[in-house]
């Protein structure tokens, strides 16, 4: 059971990461928490540098790599932008989506059946969406409206396809491509730095100037989330060393529950029982479809 044990707490501090990422974006804006994010991510990733098997790295790997770091950091500002604007007991519940579009779009793409487990797991995420979204059982349609609607609901949904498209990357670099999970983990924190440092000088001047970006007691928190980060990421890896990756991901997924209790209750947000029901039946059905 040591793989469950170390899986659990990737699982916790993936939670913890999420509280303290919403707590730090009520003073900074999602561009400027991102970027100064990503370099403290390289600064503590740099011990990483010393395990990689430089013999496996060439153009090929580095290109997709590259290509799948731009994925992500716009999928990573996407979630920041939605967990600044929305509660938190809203926003994360919806991020577990990602393994119900990865199985519809490879069933409507490259033509793979659903298994039966795989159907009842995308009902357990309609219904839970369904239940998260709605203002009462009697607004049938409201769900729908408020992805039309809302802006910041658009940043979940346009995350989720981008993750979707990463988590497809993230395969053929790992086991075509032959990219260790450190080589991976340590290159792509030199590209999102690199990318959110140019995005930063290019469009800072768009985003609401504040005064508390270089306040200590942000840099403080940031350094914790990156800690809680880089923790979360080697101990999933560690786990998915000791057991299957089907597994790993099925506790790993329960910090979507975690984080919206705990994290709801610290921000009070509302209708807390309710989302925290919806936060379950979408882990349920992200169980569901991670389990073959």
């Amino acid at each position: 059971m040591t793989w469950f044990i170390v899986a659990f707490i990737s699982a916790l501090l993936s939670a913890f990461a999420a509280i303290t990422q919403k707590k730090v974006l009520f003073n900074l804006g999602a561009l400027e928490f991102s970027f100064l994010l990503s370099i403290v991510n390289l600064i503590f990733s740099i011990p990483f540098f010393f395990f990689i098997d430089y013999s496996t790295l060439n153009i090929l790997n580095l290109t997709i790599l590259f290509i799948k770091s731009i994925i992500g950091v716009a999928a990573f500002l996407c979630v920041m932008i939605s967990l600044k604007n929305l509660e938190i007991s809203n926003a994360l519940p919806l991020l577990a989506l990602t393994p119900g579009f990865v199985a519809v779009f490879a069933f409507l793409l490259l033509g793979e059946s659903l298994k039966s487990s795989e159907v009842i797991g995308l009902l357990f995420l309609i219904s839970g969406t369904f239940i998260l979204e709605s203002k009462n059982l009697r607004k049938f349609i409201l769900p729908i409206n408020v992805f039309i609607k809302s802006n910041y609901h658009r940043f979940v949904v346009l995350a989720l396809l981008l993750f979707t498209a990463s988590s497809i990357l993230d395969k053929l670099l790992l086991i075509k491509l032959n990219l260790s999970p450190i080589s991976l983990t340590a290159l792509q924190h030199v590209y999102f730095a690199i990318l959110f440092s140019l995005i930063f000088l290019l469009f800072r001047h768009k985003e609401q100037k504040t005064t508390t970006i270089i306040k200590k007691e942000n840099l403080g928190w940031i350094a914790l989330i990156s800690v809680l980060t880089i923790g979360y990421r080697y101990t999933q890896i560690v786990a998915v060393s000791l057991a299957s990756v089907a597994l790993v991901l099925a506790v790993k997924r329960t910090s979507v529950f975690w984080a919206t209790v705990i994290g709801g209750k610290l921000f009070n947000d509302k209708d807390l029982l309710k989302r925290s029901i919806a936060a379950v039946l979408i882990l349920v059905g992200a169980i569901l479809i991670l389990r073959d």
